[in-house]
């Protein structure tokens, strides 16, 4: 019993697994993957309008779940129409549980992950000594809201509740996030509970998809997590297959595709998602949580990752940061003050062939609000192309001289983020 299809289209194999094209079929169309899904935070992707985010390319957003439900509130967004009425997209749509902020807040991580703990000590993971505003036990969590102050609950089965208010056709089970920091015996008590908590979103699921059976249908997918450890890894992704099993034997809905959640050394995020996609069945979509570096996304995708979320081009793009063939560029740096040429004229697309890098320049030193559409307009192109321009390699054959080419360049010594 699926809410949702997935179609494999060409496939290529790698080291570490295989890269893959394919389609996603949601009640509110498809996704080719791979697909790079932008961050829609609060129902907006911070700066930009729907229009814009779709003349960028973008075939999916993906919200979250725990700020839509502390503002406006999930009733709210389901009176609309569900988000991506609420927020005129009219397109597939994904929703977090809520998970990350949930346990960011209670242990203080920063917002986006350490990948390594090699050039980074404790606070450079976590978020020094800051309040902690959750507490985590077996039933769920306890939170603060940052807003208000106000004490918030969220279990598996709340999360589950909330996410079908929003609607989104693709939907996550709640899980406890971990970190590179944490210690080999608290992964593993973690491990065993994010299994316990997806058993009782996928019993939550079902119940709600069939009290709300006048919605479109969402899928529901499972996080695996297990951090930088090849048995914790194999040991969820096989735990959640058998509470799929168990689910669709019991005449309930199983999970409609998987993702790929917590820290990942970046060393070696090939090979743990390839532990995770070895397990996996081929006929299930795998979603990879918060990765957007280019480097990442090749070795995601060789390792058989089909779409992507991350933070980083939006947020780079409001602080002046834009990717271009030959690295990324700091916009306010005093050199581009008199540069009347494009962000990168070799790339194109909107921004690059209607603003002069000048013009960015002025906006980010005049603190206008202008220059973070653009470089945001500017990098979820940048990234939505590359993989496009991926899934095609992959397609015609052509992806080892692809990636060859555009790794090259993009990380070439005089390529820096301090250009």
């Amino acid at each position: 019993m699926d809410d949702l299809s997935f179609e494999v289209g060409t496939e290529v194999g790698t080291e570490v697994g295989t890269a893959r094209t394919g389609v996603i079929h949601t009640p509110h169309g498809d996704i080719a993957t791979p697909a790079f899904i932008p961050v829609a935070t609060k129902a907006t992707v911070k700066t930009l309008t729907p229009e814009q985010i779709r003349r960028v390319g973008a075939q999916a957003i993906l919200s979250n779940a725990y700020h839509l439900y502390l503002q406006p509130g999930p009733d709210i967004v389901d009176e609309a129409g569900g988000v991506a009425a609420f927020e005129n997209w009219h397109g597939p749509t994904y929703t977090d549980s809520g998970g990350f902020q949930v346990m960011s807040l209670g242990v203080g991580y920063k917002k986006v992950l350490a990948m390594d703990t090699l050039h980074h000590n404790r606070n450079d993971i976590r978020a020094g000594e800051k309040e902690r505003l959750a507490k985590v036990d077996e039933d769920g969590v306890d939170f603060k809201s940052f807003i208000d102050g106000s004490l918030h609950r969220f279990t598996p089965e709340v999360s589950m509740q909330i996410q079908h208010q929003l609607g989104a056709d693709i939907i996550f089970a709640f899980d406890e996030l971990t970190t590179l920091a944490d210690t080999r015996v608290y992964q593993e008590q973690s491990v065993e509970r994010t299994h316990r908590w997806a058993r009782r979103c996928l019993d939550e699921h079902d119940r709600l998809t069939r009290v709300r059976a006048d919605k479109p249908k969402q899928s529901l997918w499972g996080v695996i997590q297990g951090a930088q450890y090849e048995d914790l890894r194999r040991q969820a992704t096989r735990g959640l297959l058998e509470l799929d099993r168990q689910a669709r034997g019991e005449g309930k809905r199983g999970f409609g595709g998987f993702g790929i959640g917590g820290a990942l050394e970046k060393e070696h995020l090939g090979t743990i998602v390839g532990w995770v996609t070895d397990e996996l069945p081929a006929d299930k979509p795998r979603h990879l949580l918060g990765i957007s570096e280019p480097d990442d996304i090749f070795a995601a995708v060789e390792a058989g990752a089909d779409t992507f979320d991350c933070v980083a081009p939006t947020r780079l793009g409001r602080r002046g940061g834009v990717y271009t063939l030959d690295g990324r560029l700091n916009l306010t740096g005093a050199r581009f003050k008199r540069d009347f040429t494009g962000i990168d004229e070799e790339f194109g697309g909107y921004v690059s062939e209607n603003y002069s890098r000048a013009y960015i320049h002025h906006l980010l030193k005049a603190k206008e609000f202008l220059a973070g559409t653009l470089c945001t307009m500017h990098n979820l192109e940048f990234m939505i192309r590359l993989v496009d321009n991926i899934r095609a390699a992959i397609q015609d054959g052509t992806y080892p001289e692809f990636k060859a080419e555009f790794l090259g360049r993009y990380y070439a010594p005089a390529a820096s983020p301090t250009q």
